[in-house]
């Protein structure tokens, strides 16, 4: 009997209303919009302002559109997969919370955490369980608060992130369109230069760590910056290569919106036509996890099945990887 493959068979994303404009934020560091826009390519940023609501709450908003547009109903979802570094809390999983909010009664999950790169890391994760033919209806949501990890005092990391969430359905594939391939790749190195200091296991919270704000990001730039063009553009290379496309084959290219000096730099290593890359950071800023389900579903109408496409993540940890599909829908 031949193995099913997986589809992305429908997609749906959800971002707070209020707005964090760079002249706003100019007004709590000392930055100015023209900086942000040289350095950064971001104008605005989502934030969740609420402080009942987590990222639970993003992914619910996100996930409830999905289920209205794809016409599931909650008991018919086997399973979702949260990917986020904003859990609701360090236990359960959010995708546990996020089951209780949406009824998903039948459905089971967990949360995988895996930075920038973790909605492609969930995606994948979600293809191979349908590929088992067990599951036929998974959810995988990236989801992130970001604004409550970051320090909106220092001037190096506060224009860069933003809150949002971004959901697929993933289901057997019914064509030859679906997940084709992927790479994936890990480098603890990394964990150095990129890293929320205090709250796990090694540095518990205490006065010493509230003090010292390391419950906050932690970015050293331009080691980030060179890891993350240079991983970003091999793996994509890799991946065309491994499948015989050509820059002419490729639909478009989706990359993780960290800033738009990576995108642009990638970009350029690749030599992919810049009409083809999928490119929302200055509405958003980086929301990590939900930068790529938030582009596909921005980019939606433009998308034709069949369409070849690579999205590309690079993340904390090091975390970075690709995947190679065939827009089904």
């Amino acid at each position: 009997m031949k193995t099913p493959h997986a589809r992305i068979s429908g997609i749906a994303a959800y971002v707070p209303e209020y707005r964090l404009t760079n002249n706003e934020l100019s007004k709590m560091i000392d930055t100015t919009d023209e900086w942000i826009m040289q350095r950064i390519g971001i104008k605005e940023r989502r934030i969740l302002i609420d402080s009942r609501k987590a990222t639970s709450d993003l992914a619910v908003e996100a996930i409830g559109s999905l289920l209205k547009k794809t016409q599931t109903l909650p008991d018919d979802v086997d399973m979702l997969i949260c990917a986020t570094i904003t859990p609701d809390m360090p236990f359960p999983a959010t995708a546990n919370i996020i089951c209780e909010k949406l009824r998903l009664n039948n459905a089971w999950g967990y949360d995988i955490s895996a930075a920038c790169s973790g909605f492609i890391y969930a995606l994948v994760t979600a293809a191979q369980f349908v590929e088992t033919g067990r599951y036929k209806k998974i959810v995988v949501v990236g989801a992130e608060k970001m604004s409550s990890i970051v320090n909106y005092q220092d001037r190096a990391v506060s224009p860069l992130f933003g809150d949002g969430a971004g959901a697929v359905m993933v289901e057997p594939a019914i064509d030859e369109n679906g997940v084709i391939d992927h790479i994936f790749h890990v480098d603890g190195a990394g964990r150095h230069f990129l890293h929320q200091k205090a709250g796990g296991s090694l540095n518990p919270a205490s006065h010493h760590t509230v003090d010292n704000k390391m419950h906050f990001i932690f970015q050293e730039g331009q080691t980030v910056f060179k890891f993350a063009v240079s991983r970003m553009a091999e793996v994509a290379a890799e991946l065309m290569q491994k499948n015989g496309l050509t820059h002419n084959d490729l639909a478009w290219l989706v990359p993780h919106q960290a800033n738009m000096r990576i995108i642009s730099a990638t970009t350029r290593h690749i030599g992919i036509d810049a009409n083809k890359v999928m490119i929302n950071i200055e509405k958003y800023g980086n929301t990590t996890a939900a930068t790529i389900p938030l582009c596909l579903a921005d980019y939606e109408s433009q998308l034709k099945k069949g369409d070849k496409i690579i999205l590309v993540a690079f993340g904390a940890g090091f975390t970075w990887g690709g995947v190679y599909l065939k827009w089904a829908i």
